[in-house]
């Protein structure tokens, strides 16, 4: 069973703009109108903050199955790549 989590999270932050707020993982969890868990609340945020849009977030339950786990786990590299190419610019300039 998998939940979609994409509506939810795109109403937060596009809130948070309408307010002339620039979103954050605190400020988005605070307009959520629902349990949305915080590792779905970064990466929609990560994935905001580079293209300008709000991806489809989904969540898949405990039976879980294999190529579906091992996308998760895949998606999880690229995003925390992405935090260490981020980083390592900032310490380079």
């Amino acid at each position: 069973m998998q939940t979609d989590y994409t509506a939810m999270l795109e109403q937060a932050i596009h809130s948070l703009i309408a307010d002339g707020k620039e979103p954050s993982v605190a400020l988005i969890k605070s307009r959520l109108t629902g349990a949305v868990p915080m590792p779905l609340i970064i990466s929609a945020l990560q994935r905001w903050k580079k293209n300008g849009v709000v991806p489809k977030i989904e969540k898949v339950s405990v039976g879980k199955s294999a190529e579906a786990r091992i996308a998760e786990l895949e998606q999880q590299i690229s995003t925390l790549t992405e935090r260490i190419e981020t980083l390592e610019k900032r310490l380079i300039e």
